[in-house]
């Protein structure tokens, strides 16, 4: 059985909505974020090197990093269900979208949730830069997804699962709102079954929501 390393308000949601979708047996072997640090427990540094989530337990191994916990959970248990044929020019543009949204997005997302946290949001170069940067992500990404249920080939992908947790960030911010398609392909995202269990499931394991 799969095991998944959970920590509230993480890249995690990725993996627990990828194994909702699966259908594969799976545990949940939840963890908090500190509740004045927001930082990870250490008893995730227990698990694994880096104390982060997502890590998966599978076949007597640890697994760690989101994007290739993804491939990886895609690869084994639904490579015709969830990714584009490895010789179909849509493959190119799958791996590309798994890896866009836990490089080039997630870095101006990042900076500013530190920024703010830091109380340095006055720094003009920071602030800008951050502005320019994700104004010109995000204006590609709503392009993109433009009329479109999935970013890939019109078919649920293991590119939306990636995708999913950093609009879920940017919803939160109210960031979205400029994007129109964007958040029209978030909502579409919402309303799948599996997403939604995935949700329900965050909820219950998150304890800063029960305080």
């Amino acid at each position: 059985m799969i095991r998944l390393h959970h920590l509230n308000q993480s890249r995690s949601l990725r993996t627990l909505w990828l194994l909702e979708e699966l259908g594969q047996p799976y545990e949940i072997i939840s963890h908090q974020r500190d509740a004045n640090t927001h930082l990870a427990p250490g008893s995730l540094k227990a698990i694994h090197p880096l104390g982060k989530s997502p890590v998966i337990e599978m076949d007597g191994e640890l697994y760690a990093e989101s994007g290739a916990i993804t491939e990886l959970l895609i690869e084994r248990f639904a490579p015709e269900q969830l990714r584009p044929a490895t010789d179909s020019t849509d493959y190119g543009h799958y791996l590309q979208w798994i890896h866009f949204a836990e490089s080039s997005l997630m870095l101006p997302l990042l900076l500013e949730l530190f920024t703010t946290k830091a109380g340095v949001g006055d720094n003009a170069f920071l602030t800008g830069y951050i502005a320019q940067e994700k104004h010109k992500l995000l204006s590609y990404l709503d392009n993109e997804v433009k009329d479109k249920t999935f970013i890939v080939g019109n078919k649920l992908s293991g590119a939306d699962f990636m995708l999913s947790f950093d609009l879920i960030m940017l919803a939160k911010r109210g960031a979205l709102e400029d994007y129109t398609h964007i958040k029209q392909y978030a909502l579409q995202l919402t309303s799948i079954d599996s997403y939604q269990r995935a949700m329900r499931l965050e909820a219950n394991y998150d304890d800063s929501i029960k305080r």
